[in-house]
């Protein structure tokens, strides 16, 4: 028979979310167990931001998140705000810096926001180097088995919270735990896919993409769903960049995306003028005073332009902007979970309360952060989802605890 240690709260998974949300579970009063499979805690953190953690957004609202549901996430956001994740990090003295669109970076490394995260777990428990065997619903809660440096034991728990992330970047651990778990508790799943991701192409148009390999620029792009205005980088498998990353949250198989260069450029007016006063300099060279002269090269030979300005007419003018600001291109798929910065889809909103992020159907069993069908955009958003809804499940947690604790 299997030793049995006894918790109040287990919290599975110490990424951005389990770890955040010990915190606030543990101030209940209740003795607080978080677990996890890796070595060290908050490995997607260590390397998220290029190694500085994009940890918020300034411009973060309910609209900048993609869901079955798109009104669930509404709760937890405006309960627990960038600005209270902002405060927190003040308070720790953690220096930051504000990049493009409201992403907020630290300054030196993101294990500042892995230290924070773990001085406000106390006096919750981090157990490392943890297996979860197997998990099962008991009259009293939970009893989960696990192993830890090959020995086994269980661990009997009121309250169950899985933070266990998604799918994406494998290589850093992740299984799809939480999604095993949700269908065992008979909870609805949102197909999953990659997101965030760079796109790939294939024949021909990857052989023509490949040559502009390395090159970054300015674009607006577009699916039937959605249109993104940031960089998009060429790549020797298609097209990344932020606002490749962006659109492939909302693109489907099988669909073309639009790439439009020199957003914020009046093309029509910069040309007539440029061709009334310098009619024989040549197109590309004229572009490339709004892109990459290596990409300007390679869209006017694609599209026919290689001659002066002085060469095109009025129509062949206007023809050839159209094609410069809607570039239609058909993906053959994308990179995968390999290099998806997250998952979108997974637990059923429906599921859940979106005030506390506990399942309707099993009292105690809690679903926080990646592993629920909320995917914020690029830029920090998905790392206040995780502080917003592991807020939301911690504070649920310590009040009931509380609650029980002046009751008995």
């Amino acid at each position: 028979m299997l030793r049995t240690e006894t918790v109040d709260t287990l919290i599975l998974g110490a990424g951005a979310a389990g770890l955040f949300c010990a915190g606030f579970a543990a101030r209940g009063g209740g003795r607080v167990l978080l677990i996890d499979h890796a070595k060290a805690p908050g490995d997607k953190i260590r390397i998220s931001g290029g190694g500085r953690c994009n940890f918020t957004n300034l411009r973060a609202s309910p609209e900048n998140f993609i869901s079955q549901n798109r009104h669930f996430a509404k709760s937890a956001l405006k309960r627990y705000t960038q600005w209270d994740f902002v405060d927190l990090v003040a308070r720790y003295d953690v220096p930051y810096h504000e990049k493009t669109l409201g992403q907020l970076f630290c300054d030196t490394s993101a294990r500042d926001i892995i230290d924070l995260l773990l001085a406000e777990m106390k006096p919750a428990e981090l157990r490392l180097n943890t297996q979860i065997v197997e998990v099962a619903k008991t009259a009293a809660g939970f009893s989960v088995t696990l192993e830890t440096e090959g020995a086994r034991y269980a661990v009997a728990a009121q309250n169950l919270v899985v933070a266990t992330g998604g799918k994406s970047i494998p290589k850093m651990g992740a299984t799809g735990l939480g999604y095993r778990l949700a269908e065992q508790f008979d909870l609805s799943l949102i197909d999953t896919r990659p997101a965030l991701v760079p796109l790939t192409f294939g024949g021909e148009l990857l052989d023509e993409l490949k040559s502009l390999a390395g090159v970054a620029a300015d674009a607006v792009v577009r699916s039937s769903r959605a249109a993104f205005e940031e960089a998009a980088l060429f790549t020797h498998r298609g097209l990344s960049g932020p606002a490749i990353l962006q659109i492939s949250s909302y693109w489907r198989e099988g669909e073309a995306i639009t790439v439009g260069f020199a957003p914020g450029v009046d093309l029509s007016s910069a040309l007539k003028v440029e061709r009334a006063s310098n009619g024989r300099r040549a197109v590309s060279t004229v572009l490339a005073q709004f892109m990459p002269k290596r990409l300007s090269q390679h869209l006017c030979d694609r599209f026919g332009a290689r001659g002066n300005l002085a060469d095109l007419s009025d129509k062949r003018l206007s023809d050839l902007i159209d094609q410069l600001t809607t570039w239609e291109l058909t993906p053959t798929g994308s990179e995968g979970y390999r290099t998806a910065e997250v998952t979108l889809g997974g637990v059923d909103t429906d599921g859940l309360s979106s005030k506390t992020m506990e399942t309707k159907t099993v009292p105690g069993l809690y679903f926080i952060g990646e592993v629920v069908d909320v995917t914020g955009w690029l830029g920090g958003y998905n790392f206040q989802w995780a502080w917003s809804s592991a807020w939301a499940a911690g504070t649920a947690i310590a009040s009931q605890t509380s609650a029980f604790e002046r009751a008995s």
